[in-house]
């Protein structure tokens, strides 16, 4: 197999000389740097923890994710019953996942990732209320700009609640 020999010597010779095992470490930079990688992306998932209830809606379009986050979080409200004080409980957090198309509308049915410090029937109102609010809350008001940037791109959204104590 003279050919497959050949073949694997030109291979063998078109790898850079200086290439070295990846050590983990991530790529910083831009390649034109020296010693630079690729460029710096996004992340995937756009992810913010807020704390609900949230204390006044949003009165114009929500323009960046700052502003995004509290106006979905706006209509969250704590269930009935949910961690009475002097249970000893400590925060509640549920996170829920998500996409927003251009409008501010959903795409397709949001999804609890997570959930913490209610069980049984206090989860099961916790679920329910938190997918409840974001009904409500949807679509939501944002700018072109947002939205442009936003669609279809999953968002984490984390809610943390504190009961009265």
């Amino acid at each position: 197999m003279p050919g497959r020999r050949a073949a694997s010597l030109l291979l063998v010779s078109l790898i850079p000389a200086a290439a070295a095992a990846y050590d983990g470490a991530p790529f910083y930079g831009y390649a034109d740097e020296p010693g630079g990688g690729y460029p710096l992306s996004l992340p995937q998932t756009l992810r913010a923890t807020i704390a609900v209830p949230v204390s006044r809606m949003a009165t114009r379009p929500a323009d960046t994710l700052a502003e995004l986050y509290p106006a979905l979080a706006a209509c969250w409200q704590a269930p009935g019953g949910l961690a009475r004080p002097g249970d000893g409980a400590g925060d509640i957090e549920i996170t829920v996942r998500l996409a927003l198309r251009r409008d501010g509308s959903l795409i397709g049915p949001p999804r609890v990732t997570y959930a913490a410090g209610a069980a049984g029937d206090q989860r099961t109102a916790l679920v329910r209320g938190t997918l409840d609010a974001l009904a409500r809350c949807t679509p939501v008001h944002i700018t072109a700009g947002l939205g442009r940037a936003i669609a279809g791109r999953p968002v984490a959204l984390r809610f943390v609640y504190r009961p009265p104590a």
